[in-house]
């Protein structure tokens, strides 16, 4: 019998409903596009920031420390195949210790350092030549090996601050996403084009201001913009916190790569009958103890069935401990390490084709802006137009596509194919086919329109050829097609395929191969420029009136048409459609898209040894 010892049932006020406590406020659930809008702002200006360095450089090192052009073009090369090999370590730490929101901040402080670096340089006259040149005269006083070495410190600090960013920035947002669901799967297939036309946006906007004040105004200045411009994205990607979703580091899958290899070639001798199943090392998966994180278990493929050897038991008494685990991690691997490394062999084909797609598209960031410096750049009596904002072009020639493609063409498909089931958007093959064909136009582009600058100056007998910079126009167009068909069915072809816990790996191997282009794009200048030195060299020196640049470029289209047969007689088979991951077709076709990996609560994971 329950007894209120405060009212008594006369009262009135017991017979009156009890106030009803106050609805606590609903907290917005972390994750989603509430987290993606801080990480694509800190992105927009991070890129901006760097961008306006990428897009001057050549232009600073020319006018600037009076580099020559082979020299030129090779510290440019080394510095963005450096930026970009470092994303290796920097998906090692960030998967081994850090994380990525760890890693992506000691990231961008590192390119905060590195931008000051650089714009002191612009600012103390000491730290460079005594004065600059403009390729026309051939007393140039040249940089001492300090002020080289103050240059290459402030490089490389970008360098290592771009190591940390770009392996973690997709896979950091990629995380804010549930791909458990058909929409967190949309969700993430869209934010990988917003990705790219948000900063785009962003560059075309603030690049053409940056640009024109280190041409025209104050290099100083110049510089001190996109300092403070990276100062603000790290504020921006702070003011987020509350918003991310955070994966702990699972470690690094780079040692166990080491290790399935070395422990497959161990038991290269080993022979499984055809009939037999092995008595594979497969025991259950620890959970992390994260809700979010989600454990899972790859089912075991027939690709690439070598490396299967690295987890096959052949003395259970010499291999196993009392606790049934691996007494040598190097003779003894779980298929779950074996699968990992078969993810990554799978894309290898690809990544191949996306090194030679690469390589056209570096051309203009070098080749093209010293083109520019040799033609008729005035708009107007006054108006000087900068080489550096040439690549607005092919930013314009991206945002303006991906815009296109997103807000035009798959409304209108959806709306007039709406009884079909039939999926709307170009398929990746279709993507990177028409990338590595416009990689070949642009270089057929610019060998003619170079060829037309040279004759025109040689004619003339001018340093500076009286051809319109206008003409440097289409190529450049050409190359932000280019990046907008290949470079992002590349980059989603790498974060789908890979699970969630190699996202980090799968950005590293993306910029990996950017820098595998620049090193090879400057292996390919330099071998160039010894057999054909001379008289008529085709690269290198202060004047391109004096080499035969077009043919250079004839070269490198040659390398894009056997990109583009290597692609369809061979990797293409590795982008294919409605096929699940580890059913072959007997052809050694292997599907990747899609993979299917299977999430597992490890409590109700089999004891399987």
């Amino acid at each position: 019998m329950e007894m209120n010892v405060y009212k008594s049932s006369s009262s009135p006020e017991a017979h009156q409903d009890p106030p009803k406590p106050p609805r606590p406020a609903r907290k917005k659930s972390p994750g989603g596009w509430r987290a993606i809008k801080y990480i694509l702002g800190n992105e927009s200006f991070e890129k901006l920031a760097s961008m306006s360095l990428i897009a001057n450089m050549t232009v600073y090192l020319t006018t600037k420390y009076n580099l020559s052009g082979i020299f030129m073009v090779n510290v440019v090369n080394i510095w963005n195949g450096s930026s970009n090999v470092a994303s290796l370590a920097g998906a090692f730490v960030s998967d081994t210790y850090l994380g990525r929101f760890r890693t992506l901040l000691y990231g961008c402080f590192s390119s905060l350092l590195g931008m000051g670096t650089i714009a002191l340089t612009a600012s103390i006259h000491q730290l460079r030549p005594s004065h600059g040149c403009d390729g026309q005269s051939q007393d140039c006083p040249q940089p001492n090996s300090w002020q080289l070495a103050i240059l290459f410190m402030g490089l490389g600090l970008l360098s290592i601050g771009a190591g940390g960013i770009r392996p973690c920035n997709i896979a950091f947002g990629a995380d804010q996403f549930d791909t458990r669901t058909a929409k967190g799967r949309a969700q993430l297939e869209s934010f990988f084009n917003w990705w790219y036309f948000s900063f785009t946006v962003a560059l075309i906007i603030a690049l053409t201001g940056v640009v024109y004040i280190q041409t025209n105004i104050s290099w100083a200045v110049g510089f001190a913009i996109p300092t403070a411009c990276l100062a603000f994205s790290i504020t921006i990607f702070l003011l987020g916190q509350h918003a991310y979703i955070y994966m702990k580091p699972q470690g690094s899958i780079f040692s166990d790569v080491a290790k399935v290899i070395i422990a497959a070639c161990r038991k290269s001798r080993v022979r499984v009958a055809p009939d037999s199943e092995p008595n594979f090392y497969d025991p259950p998966l620890v959970d992390n103890g994260c809700e979010r994180q989600v454990v899972i278990k790859y089912p075991h493929t027939n690709r690439f069935k070598f490396l299967d050897r690295a987890a096959i038991i052949t003395n259970p008494n010499q291999e196993l401990d009392d606790l049934c685990k691996p007494k040598s991690g190097w003779r003894l691997c779980s298929l779950q390490q074996v699968e990992q490394l078969k993810f990554l062999v799978a894309i290898l084909p690809v990544w191949v084709t996306a090194i030679g797609t690469f390589i056209t598209m570096d051309q203009m960031n070098t080749f093209g802006v010293l083109q520019a410096l040799q033609m008729d750049r005035s708009i107007g009596p006054k108006f000087h137009f900068p080489p550096g904002w040439m690549n607005i072009t092919s930013m314009l020639a991206l945002a303006t596509w991906i815009f296109t493609y997103e807000r035009i063409y798959l409304p209108l498909a959806k709306k007039f194919n709406r009884s079909s089931s039939t999926d709307l958007r170009f398929t990746m093959q279709q993507r990177i086919n028409t990338g590595i064909v416009l990689s070949i136009l642009t270089m057929l582009v610019s060998g003619i329109v170079e060829e037309h600058r040279r004759k025109s100056a040689l004619k003339h007998g001018s340093y500076i050829s009286p051809t319109s910079f206008a003409l440097l126009l289409p190529q450049y167009f050409l190359t932000g097609l280019t990046e907008s068909f290949s470079a992002v069915a590349i980059m989603e072809f790498f974060t789908m395929q890979m699970p969630e816990s190699m996202r980090t790996v799968a950005g590293a191997i993306f910029f990996l191969s950017l820098s595998v282009s620049n090193y090879l794009g400057s292996f390919i200048v330099n071998m160039i420029h010894k057999a054909t030195e001379g008289k008529s060299p085709w690269v290198g020196g202060h004047d391109l009136n004096e080499n035969k640049l077009d043919c250079y470029y004839y070269i490198i289209a040659g390398l894009g048409a056997l990109n583009l047969v290597y692609f369809n007689l061979f990797a293409r088979h590795y982008v294919l459609v409605g096929k699940k991951p580890g059913h072959d077709s007997g052809k050694g076709e292997v599907q990747l898209e899609n993979p299917n990996p299977i999430a597992r609560d490890s409590s109700n994971d089999e004891n399987k040894v």
